[in-house]
């Protein structure tokens, strides 16, 4: 299993960090991809890839975080964009779930880093809430190919279609654990297998069995089954092309 989006890198795992990590092995979580959310977190993934063989970096300037983003730190993407270590650009996209957002200062962050991830020939990790009609047609009028992850995707069915056109992957988390997120229960359930990802978004969104506690990369087997469950195929087959599908998408070895 490959868990397309994890934040293990950050403080909150910082004492439990080499536990964390060893559980998830020892579960088979045989990746994990750590997305970014802020400049002063990058420096820590981008270590933390270098050391771990199974940790992959994709560094990204959050919607949510748009006071903690400095002039400078689009350059300093870019930099480190062309410079190859990189698998993806994200977390990025756009945010309307909190109302007084800036939606302006959100989207020209949006369309900074698709240009980047465009340069680069680097796929995107979305995060969008209650914008996915907003993004699509970004990506569209940008004209953006190089396709990506909508990470925990919250959409509908007709919007995780589109995404699909657009060449993106839906990845679920473990909200499908949950019996009563029928929409996206729905979505996991009635999509191709090709086109799906799964995440844990640790230590946020903790599947059912674990509700209340902190999310860890070791949990993912139960999404995974969950998603099987849902989709009424073999726990293995799932696993396998799930895994096939991550590969792809990001270009892992």
């Amino acid at each position: 299993m490959i868990d397309t989006h994890s934040h293990i890198d950050l403080p909150v795992f910082t004492d439990s960090f080499g536990d964390v990590l060893g559980r998830a092995r020892d579960a088979g979580v045989i990746a994990q991809v750590l997305p970014g959310v802020v400049r002063a977190g990058w420096e820590r993934i981008l270590q933390l890839s270098a050391e771990e063989q199974d940790l992959y970096p994709a560094i990204g300037l959050h919607p949510m975080y748009l006071k903690y983003h400095g002039e400078n730190d689009l350059e300093e993407l870019r930099r480190i964009a062309l410079a190859g270590s990189l698998v993806a650009i994200g977390e990025i996209g756009l945010d309307y779930y909190l109302k007084d957002v800036n939606r302006l200062a959100q989207q020209e962050l949006f369309e900074a880093q698709l240009a980047i991830a465009k340069e680069a020939d680097l796929p995107v990790l979305l995060h969008v809430r209650k914008a996915h009609d907003q993004v699509q047609a970004t990506i569209r009028r940008m004209g953006f190919t190089g396709g990506g992850i909508v990470h925990a995707f919250s959409g509908s069915l007709q919007q995780a279609e589109q995404y699909i056109k657009l060449g993106f992957l839906i990845s679920v988390c473990g909200t499908i654990t949950y019996d009563r997120a029928t929409k996206i229960r729905m979505v996991a359930k009635t999509l191709p297998l090709t086109s799906l990802l799964i995440e844990t978004d640790s230590p946020d969104i903790p599947p059912s069995s674990h509700h209340g506690e902190q999310n860890l990369p070791e949990y993912l087997p139960e999404i995974l089954s969950a998603l099987a469950d849902l989709r009424e195929e073999s726990y293995e087959q799932v696993a396998q092309q799930i895994e096939k599908n991550s590969r792809n998408i990001l270009s892992l070895r």
